[in-house]
């Protein structure tokens, strides 16, 4: 099977938002306060997916609002970036949209939400040099995961629980991903489904003790095992800048907040995955160990705080990732491929 994804991770500057200054490190969310929603998306046929995370649009062709008026298509990307937010999660139909547009797309969004003038879109470290659809495009193929790219490294010999690849994209960079869009345009007869869990709720069923404990740890992040990744695939690690100044080298590796505030919503989300958090700063090893998992098993173990998107062809999802986990289903064998797209927001 083969799935092509684009994942976008734009950050650019915008003059039609109530912006703060920029700090100096460049790399703060730019909105003075939460976005307020105004109905301006109601006009458009879309429903829940579940009570907690997830929306879908049927008839939506967002590329169209790139031919708007600046103003009027800012507005709509503005309560887009505020609709993804709050509901983690969107499934636009059937999208006629090119990677170009995706791009476009994702950086009007990102932009909305406020992201970094310093921040752009994501280029993975995986992302092989010169692609023909250009640096910020991540294409995701069964064909390549196949090769030992991708997170197929997790069904291994260390385990075969569907469960372990829960994660935000690309935490292990000081600064991670605000949103991330996926198209598949290549389908199997059927499986290959994606799943998203909701920080936010999961965040909600904590108890108001363990909450304010959690609320004053950090975490490191480590995305290592991409170096063996990229020497399975021939290719070398993208060392250069990866979407924001900060973002370079080959280590990998970062230190965010356990609970962290998206400024899209003013909402509080746990903010650790499975793949990529690693150790619980400020405890022992052992506390660090059980925290991880009773934090993950949050996520696992709570059906009703997940929502899973059967595709179509060339439906598109855009998430955000600063309050949300999603994971593949790897259960099929034909081909599977698609396009993603992720934007890099701030440091937390």
């Amino acid at each position: 099977m083969t799935t092509t994804e684009t994942i976008l991770q734009p950050s650019i500057e915008v003059s039609t938002l109530k912006l703060h200054a920029e700090p100096e490190d460049g790399a703060k969310n730019r909105l003075a306060g939460p976005i307020k929603l105004t109905g301006l998306l109601d006009k458009y046929a879309h429903a829940d997916s579940t009570p907690v995370i997830g929306r879908s649009f049927p008839d939506l062709q967002v590329k169209e609002w790139l031919k708007l008026p600046k103003d009027e298509s800012d507005a709509l990307f503005r309560e887009l970036a505020a609709t993804i937010s709050r509901r983690g999660v969107i499934f636009l139909r059937a999208q006629e949209i090119t990677p170009q547009e995706m791009k476009l797309v994702g950086e009007r969004i990102s932009e909305q939400g406020g992201s970094p003038k310093s921040s752009g879109l994501h280029v993975h470290p995986l992302t092989e040099e010169s692609s023909e659809l250009g640096d910020e495009v991540q294409v995701i193929s069964s064909e390549k995961q196949a090769k030992g790219g991708g997170l197929l490294h997790i069904y291994d010999d260390r385990s075969r629980y569907a469960s372990a690849a829960w994660h935000s994209d690309v935490s292990f960079e000081p600064v991670p991903s605000d949103y991330a869009m996926l198209k598949i345009h290549t389908l199997p007869p059927c499986g290959g489904d994606t799943l998203w869990a909701s920080g936010y709720e999961a965040y909600d069923r904590l108890s108001p003790a363990m909450a304010t404990m959690l609320e004053g740890l950090t975490a490191t992040h480590s995305g290592a095992f991409f170096h063996d990744e990229a020497r399975r695939l021939g290719n070398p690690l993208r060392a250069g800048v990866r979407g924001s100044p900060l973002n370079h080298g080959t280590e990998l590796e970062a230190v965010h907040p356990v609970i962290r505030t998206n400024p899209v919503t003013g909402w509080k989300s746990i903010f650790v995955n499975k793949v990529f958090t690693k150790r619980i700063i400020g405890v022992t090893r052992d506390e660090s160990d059980f925290l991880i998992s009773y934090l993950h098993s949050l996520v696992f173990q709570n059906h009703d705080l997940q929502v899973r998107l059967q595709y179509g062809k060339n439906d598109m999802a855009i998430w955000d990732n600063r309050s949300t986990w999603h994971t593949a289903t790897y259960d099929y064998a034909e081909a599977r491929a698609g396009d993603r797209r992720q934007a890099v927001h701030q440091p937390q």
